[in-house]
């Protein structure tokens, strides 16, 4: 019965993103918009980086949660050129999934870089972050013993 059972594979998917991938803007974002198919759950492992022409950060401050979406703060950009933004989250099923996307600066912005301490911040959950994985294998465990307690009584014969 149970070497039927597969697990599900069922990783969050990016859905949408503000600023759009591949998007042409003349000024820079204030923040970094992810939305995915299914709630992203809590924890420092949630992650946003904006990764400019040069290869300098613009993404400072807290990674924010709320439910299936995550953002993250930008500075004011600088050089005209492609932004890489980068992100890894812990999806619902408690696996992490990472990617990246580009937009581009079409005119010069007036902002610095971040410095690497500014750059680096936890997330923090303003909505339901979805099920921990620590109550699924609860529940497997506790399926799996009565499942073993059914089949010993089941499996002894009556006198």
């Amino acid at each position: 019965m149970f070497g039927m059972v597969t697990p599900a594979s069922a990783h969050d998917v990016l859905i949408s993103t503000d600023p759009a991938k591949d998007a042409a803007l003349d000024t820079g974002p204030a923040k970094i918009t992810l939305t995915f198919d299914a709630p992203v759950q809590g924890g420092d492992i949630n992650q946003i980086a904006v990764t400019g022409p040069n290869g300098t950060q613009w993404a400072e401050g807290s990674v924010q949660i709320d439910s299936n979406v995550i953002s993250a703060p930008v500075r004011p950009l600088g050089p005209a050129g492609v932004y890489t933004v980068g992100y890894r989250i812990l999806s619902a099923d408690g696996h992490p999934v990472e990617g990246q996307y580009a937009f581009t600066l079409t005119k010069a912005g007036t902002g610095t870089p971040a410095t690497a301490s500014a750059a680096t911040g936890t997330a923090q959950s303003s909505g339901s972050g979805g099920v921990p994985i620590w109550v699924w294998i609860a529940g497997a465990v506790v399926l799996l013993a009565i499942g073993l307690t059914l089949a010993l009584r089941m499996g002894r014969e009556k006198p």
